[in-house]
């Protein structure tokens, strides 16, 4: 059975209700001076006034009702239920509560009910003028607490049966000529405003209904996403040329349309299509720099033409039991699509239906993450309790490929499992990752690579010719919101690689980030990061990857970004940012390399 949240507010409803009707029916020849005052005026009853009922509405009353007992100013400041209990037969199909106590006279036997109450010239009008009213056996009134459906209902048939007893035992000489006359005036008077509102009633009505035979759907929303992106490479050669790379500024764009559809309210199906232009400085081994190094987040894919629209993203989400979440995609990035590592590091990376606040790739997660690729799989999350959850996800980057070495589970895959703590007030968390990952040989997924994190150095990122590789990730993260416009998050990571036949190698990669919220500006964004991105610390004396048989990376190559996310609005955003590269490709013997990228986000 729901319950009202208001109380006091349904008796000088009430009240004012029995009031007009009294005026009206039995006093119509008396004077203003006449009829009986009340302190709460008809202001303040409009801006009090309860809410109208909601069917089906549920109501959380579980918050403590107040200590003091004054109106409030706005509906929105009432944040805590009232209730009263008026006199009324119960209805037939519910007995009526053992502790309901008779009619009152005076509103002085209820004694919880002071004069200095907000209500109580109401309470005093209903008790003794209309005879309305009755307390609790203990003499209280309890106007404090929710008041049920069956109690509001028994209330006003109290009210409307007192009317209707007034009006039989009244006299014939209810209304005088002059009043009807008056009224029949102002019906003449009022005539075209009246038709007025009722052709746009009629209109309104015609309008909703085309509307319902035409809509789309009722359970799908439509998300849409645009960004016009400016490049420039400001300094930098290309590690494999060893040439200065070109410095020519770019205007790019993207747009990716996002159907959400629930069909039972605990679900989701997620379809997102969409194509674009945007090259990213640091995107491939054969792009501009030559290296993965200081790849933006912002890239159409590599493996699509320019300016193409393509199906990017499916995935279907439920709720079995409560707890417990699962994702199946048949297109998406599957650690990404978890929620995994969204919620670690927040402010770098939002969720995929706003996409990345940090300008690079590498900003947003740590190296664990980075091994999938699009494809299809499943993920799992579990709430063990309000602070840890547990997640496992399974991908296929290349599982829509029935060709041999490909598949579901006979190609590459990438098989997470994660911890995460949450602190009470969810200003802390940190997260525990661990993935094991197997690419066969000779094969390519979306990112251009046959195994690595499509981030980092050129090593990283390659494999023996001829051979499968294995990758064991072992990765922790953490966030802390320090205040609310400072915050500040890392990781470290580290990956034992076996290519398969001939030896191991390790890499490793760290960050450490600053967020500062609402910088300069109220809903604004501020970012700072460094970092190592991923790189090859060791290899065994057999395991040749392109830089000679043991070959690791040389030197330590240091990722330094900038940004700041302006919001003109809330549907655009203005992102400039800025990526600095030391020895990029891990190799001092490279000049640092610098671009800087501003990014423009249109949200409808």
């Amino acid at each position: 059975m729901s319950n009202f949240r208001w109380n006091y507010r349904s008796i000088v409803f009430l009240l004012l209700l029995l009031d007009i009707l009294a005026i009206l029916v039995f006093y119509p020849a008396k004077s203003q001076a006449q009829v009986p005052k009340s302190d709460v005026s008809t202001t303040e009853v409009e801006k009090n006034k309860a809410p109208e009922a909601v069917v089906n509405q549920t109501v959380d009353t579980s918050i403590a009702p107040p200590t003091n007992k004054k109106a409030p100013n706005e509906l929105r400041d009432r944040v805590t239920p009232f209730s009263q209990l008026l006199q009324a037969a119960p209805p037939t199909n519910k007995k009526a509560p053992n502790n309901s106590a008779g009619q009152v006279t005076s509103v002085s036997q209820l004694s919880d009910i002071k004069p200095t109450d907000w209500a109580f010239q109401a309470l005093q009008s209903l008790v003794e003028r209309y005879g309305v009213i009755a307390g609790y056996t203990d003499g209280t009134f309890r106007g404090d607490r929710s008041l049920t459906r069956y109690e509001f209902a028994a209330g006003l048939n109290a009210a409307l049966d007192r009317l209707n007893e007034l009006i039989a035992t009244s006299t014939t000489d209810l209304v005088k000529r002059e009043d009807l006359d008056t009224i029949k005036k102002l019906q003449e008077q009022f005539s075209p405003e009246l038709a007025q509102l009722r052709g746009r009633v009629d209109s309104l009505e015609t309008r909703t209904a085309k509307l319902e035979s035409t809509q789309f759907t009722t359970t799908t929303k439509l998300v849409g996403r645009a960004q016009i992106v400016f490049g420039e490479l400001l300094a930098g050669n290309n590690v494999v040329t060893k040439r200065p790379a070109p410095r020519n500024v770019t205007l790019q764009g993207s747009t990716s349309l996002r159907l959400n559809t629930s069909f039972n309210g605990r679900d989701s199906l997620g379809i997102t299509i969409g194509g674009g232009n945007i090259e990213s400085l640091g995107q491939t081994r054969a792009g501009l720099l030559g290296t993965y190094e200081g790849r933006t987040a912002d890239n159409s894919s590599i493996t699509f033409a320019r300016n193409t629209i393509i199906l990017s993203g499916v995935r279907y989400r439920f709720q079995p039991y409560p707890g417990t979440q699962v994702n199946i995609y048949p297109l998406s990035d599957g650690a990404s699509e978890i929620g995994l590592s969204g919620p670690i590091n927040p402010y770098f990376e939002s969720s995929s239906a706003t996409g990345a606040n940090g300008i690079s790739r590498f900003s947003r997660r740590s190296l664990v993450y980075n091994y999938g690729d699009s494809g299809p799989g499943i993920a799992i999350l579990q709430q063990i309790s309000k602070q840890l959850q547990f997640g496992i996800a399974y991908s296929a980057p290349n599982g829509n490929n029935p060709t041999a070495n490909n598949g579901l589970f006979t190609g590459r895959y990438l098989a997470l499992a994660q911890l995460i703590y949450y602190s009470s007030n969810r200003n802390f968390r940190v997260a525990a990752t661990y993935v094991n990952t197997y690419s066969p040989a000779n094969t390519i997924g979306f990112s251009g690579t046959n195994f690595g994190p499509a981030v980092g150095s050129n090593l990283v990122n390659s494999t023996v010719a001829g051979a499968g590789t294995v990758g064991n990730l072992y990765g922790l993260q953490a966030f802390y919101q320090v205040s609310p416009k400072l915050a500040i998050n890392g990781w470290v990571s580290y990956a034992a690689h076996r290519y398969l036949g001939y030896g191991d190698g390790n890499a490793m990669d760290w960050a450490v980030g600053l967020a500062f919220p609402d910088l300069f500006s109220r809903g604004a964004l501020g970012g700072v990061l460094v970092g190592m991105e991923p790189k090859i610390t060791r290899l065994s004396p057999n395991v040749n990857l392109g830089a000679g048989a043991g070959q690791a990376d040389k030197d330590t190559s240091l990722h330094v970004e900038a940004f700041y996310q302006y919001k003109i609005g809330d549907n655009i955003e203005v992102t400039p940012g800025l990526i600095w590269i030391t020895a990029p490709d891990s190799d001092s013997s490279n000049p640092d390399s610098i671009f800087a990228w501003v990014r423009t986000v249109f949200r409808f």
